[in-house]
């Protein structure tokens, strides 16, 4: 997969969490800008690429804000990741790194993040009671260990307006999702938990998004990428 003028990209997912083991897959998430003139036609760019082998999503400029303006957990992580897991850093996915916390509000943080955790509770229920093949069961655990860093992380920037996209303690995650994966009830006692924490905990968020400072690096990159632009500058 090629695709063209890349802002921001890095590795996600397991080996980002500190959850990663022998055989894991290493996931990366990136952000392109289409060419702006391609904009104006009566079909526009395609807004995301996924490719398996090596796993890779790259989202473009404006989807990812439109994302990351209703609180999607997944795309979020791109402007929290630790320096070393970024593979592709332009300037201009510096200054969205620089104003990731306009993308915050405390409504939608809480609604994502607690949304997220709670279907992967549904899916931890609809396989049963454990006696199921061994794969069944990886894939139990694995939504349980997804189940715990979502709430987790989502109290975190509720909380704080913080994101740490490792986690402390690794080994309990897994332990977490074994005990799930054995009994998927035995999940319910720390969502409702943090069900209890979000309800019960002031949060440092802003109600509302700040949409103009999304907007304002939006039309930058656009500016940039205009070719006419480009080749007057």
């Amino acid at each position: 997969m090629t695709v063209e003028n890349i802002l921001l990209s890095g590795v996600v997912g397991s080996t980002a969490y500190g959850l990663a083991r022998e055989g894991s897959d290493i996931d990366r998430l990136g952000m392109f800008a289409a060419p702006t003139e391609e904009l104006h036609g009566l079909r526009g760019p395609k807004e995301s690429h996924v490719s398996t082998a090596p796993d890779r999503t790259l989202h473009e400029a404006a989807k990812w804000c439109r994302l990351a303006l209703g609180g999607n957990p997944t795309v979020m992580e791109l402007v929290w990741l630790p320096d070393e897991l970024y593979e592709v850093r332009t300037p201009l996915g510096d200054e969205l790194i620089g104003i990731r916390a306009s993308f915050l509000s405390a409504r939608r943080v809480r609604d994502a993040y607690l949304g997220y955790a709670t279907q992967q509770f549904r899916k931890l229920q609809s396989r049963g009671d454990g006696s199921f093949s061994a794969e069944s069961r990886r894939r139990t655990a694995k939504h349980a260990r997804h189940l715990k860093r979502l709430c987790e992380q989502g109290y975190e920037l509720y909380a704080t307006g913080r994101l740490t996209i490792r986690v402390e303690d690794p080994e309990s995650y897994h332990r977490f999702g074994e005990q799930a994966a054995a009994d998927p009830t035995a999940a319910l006692p720390l969502l409702r938990r943090f069900e209890t924490g979000f309800a019960e905990t002031p949060s440092v968020l802003p109600d509302h998004p700040d949409e103009s400072a999304a907007d304002a690096w939006l039309r930058r990159v656009r500016r940039h990428f205009y070719s006419h632009v480009a080749q007057n500058a």
